[in-house]
């Protein structure tokens, strides 16, 4: 048996729970096909039912699929979508689950990423994300600091908290594989953040690289990194500055992730880190439609709820 199988009947049969005579659709491209034929394997042995697609890797993360890729995702009861680009932010992911399909997006994921990150007690992460939600769910203002120069304030305003635990099994139901976070889309946000984790396009950062963002009412107004001030300001010319937009902060909640790997996807829910993303946020409670939705994974940070520290769930990392 293959190296994926037993990953792919964690989230066939654990996280989206899927049952005879459901309709499973997977979605893939060229350069994640193996995954995708694992969990359309696992798919065939709990339903016969199952389809996969395959398309070519989109250009950058929360790009649109083609039609028929978005159409295929409506019509099913389930979909799992292993591909080099995320789809999580995207209107063919949020027309899915509106129409009732639950469904688990792995941008990015490697086969690596898909063996490890699968490996994790995700009753126990849902545990994580209750408690994290329940500190900062009711807050007007979220500070994250660091030592390295992260200092910023967000208002959530009248946007609604989630928590993407894993476990897939109502209608409309979403989550990221491997999960492991709780997030808002906030309306507002103002101050610094320091990047020292994960961010593509450079993937895992080097131990003394840090990248730096200013950001003033919700939009982020300087990047001190040129190579990704040339890729915002490159997506700028056709989209606008919508681009720009203070996308989202999660919070990590999955103890199961020691170390950061260089997957935005593994690395963002890494308990006891921050994310902040920049770009698209319409599909996660948010209203704004841009063609990127990119994440900086930030490590160590202290997270206040008005004023109050709250505990995050942390893990002893090399």
């Amino acid at each position: 048996m293959s190296d994926l199988s037993a990953p792919a009947r964690t989230a066939i049969e654990q996280c989206m729970d899927v049952s005879s005579g459901e309709s499973v659709v997977v979605v893939t491209d060229d350069e994640r096909r193996p995954i995708g034929e694992a969990l359309y394997d696992a798919a065939l042995a709990a339903t016969d039912d199952a389809t996969i697609l395959q398309y070519p890797p989109g250009e950058n993360h929360g790009e649109e699929p083609p039609a028929a890729v978005a159409a295929a995702m409506a019509a099913g009861d389930v979909f799992l979508a292993p591909t080099s680009k995320s789809l999580s932010h995207t209107r063919a992911r949020s027309a899915a689950t509106e129409a009732g399909a639950r469904g688990a997006t792995l941008p990015g994921i490697t086969e690596d990423v898909f063996t490890t990150g699968l490996d994790a007690d995700y009753e126990q992460i849902a545990a994580h994300c209750e408690d994290v939600l329940a500190q900062v769910a009711d807050a007007d203002e979220v500070r994250v600091t660091t030592d390295l120069g992260t200092d910023i304030t967000f208002e959530a305003g009248e946007r609604e908290w989630l928590a993407d635990t894993g476990m897939v099994h109502d209608s409309g139901d979403f989550s990221n594989l491997p999960a492991g976070e709780v997030f808002v889309a906030p309306e507002t946000a103002n101050g610094r953040f320091v990047v020292d984790g994960t961010m593509m396009p450079y993937e895992r950062l080097d131990d003394d690289q840090t990248l730096a963002f200013d950001v003033e009412d919700g939009q982020v107004v300087n990047i001190e990194d040129d190579r990704i001030a040339e890729q915002f300001a490159d997506l700028a010319e056709e989209a606008g500055d919508v681009v720009y937009n203070l996308a989202e902060l999660g919070i990590g909640t999955n103890v199961a992730v020691t170390d950061l790997v260089g997957s935005v996807l593994l690395d963002e829910k890494a308990a006891g880190t921050v994310h902040i993303a920049i770009g698209d946020n319409a599909g996660i409670g948010g209203d704004t439609d841009a063609p990127i939705h990119s994440d900086g994974v930030i490590q160590d940070p202290t997270v206040y709820a008005d004023e109050e520290v709250v505990d995050l769930p942390t893990v002893e990392r090399p």
